[in-house]
């Protein structure tokens, strides 16, 4: 079977909620959560945390993840890009040739779909530059606007199909989009090497239910009522691996 190893990125600079990724949701810290979705999946390679933070450094190895070396603070800033974060850890796993970059704000995984993403990544890996998880968009780009320097709305494009005012069509004449989400990425040195893009040209797409992202604490407070109404097996999973421990 083919493995692959798990990249999880968790700076501590988080504005909106200070040091978000180690907040408790349900009982547990929030990158608790995608730890243990990647220890469940059958392909995992190794989990690591990539962070510039030593409480979080903390946390993640209490997780079961491995922290092998820390973030340098250049970036690690609000303006750094995933580009940089990814090429560091090729840069300490030279045997790696892909890796999944598996974002700590979107916790609620289900390990069954995490596999057969990366059934069709491995099935598709000599065709594609990455691949990347999507939802389908509640709103076309056609639906947006922009404010102009007078403080009026301005449209994103000059026409659709020849109509100036595209804006005030059904959302059905639009075509679908597709908002990338954080559920499952998976990235090639090749790409970053060679391209020097995080996902380059040929970007394999695979769509997914509607996901929560974490930002805010109305994410927060979201999750934690999913939690308690729905429940979800990760967590489950979390509260009988954390009984065991504890005895």
């Amino acid at each position: 079977m083919n493995k692959i190893s798990f990249l999880i990125p968790a700076r501590g600079g988080s504005k909106g909620v200070p040091l978000k990724n180690i907040k408790e949701v349900g009982g547990f810290p929030l990158i608790a959560y995608s730890i243990q979705a990647a220890l469940d999946c059958s392909f995992t390679k190794r989990v690591v945390v990539s962070t510039d933070c030593d409480k979080i450094a903390a946390v993640a190895r209490e997780c079961g993840a491995i922290v092998p070396f820390k973030r340098p603070d250049e970036i690690s800033r609000d303006d750094s890009v995933c580009y940089d974060n990814i090429l560091h850890y090729f840069n300490h796993f030279e045997d790696d040739e892909e890796v999944v970059y598996f974002r700590p704000t979107t916790p609620l995984r289900d390990v069954e779909v995490m596999e057969d993403i990366i059934k069709r990544y491995f099935l598709n890996k000599e065709h594609c530059s990455s691949l990347r998880s999507t939802q389908v968009s509640a709103q076309p780009p056609y639906k947006m606007f922009k404010m102009d320097s007078m403080g009026f709305c301005e449209g994103f494009f000059s026409d659709f199909n020849g109509i100036k005012d595209y804006s005030n069509l059904p959302r059905q004449a639009f075509p679908q989009t597709y908002l990338p989400n954080g559920y499952l990425d998976v990235c090639k040195r090749k790409t970053l090497v060679k391209e020097k893009s995080t996902f380059g040209k040929r970007i394999l797409m695979h769509i997914t239910d509607h996901v929560i992202d974490v930002d805010t604490q109305v994410e927060f407070d979201l999750l934690d009522f999913q939690l308690s109404t729905k429940g979800h097996k990760l967590w489950d999973n979390l509260k009988e691996k954390y009984r065991k421990k504890n005895g």
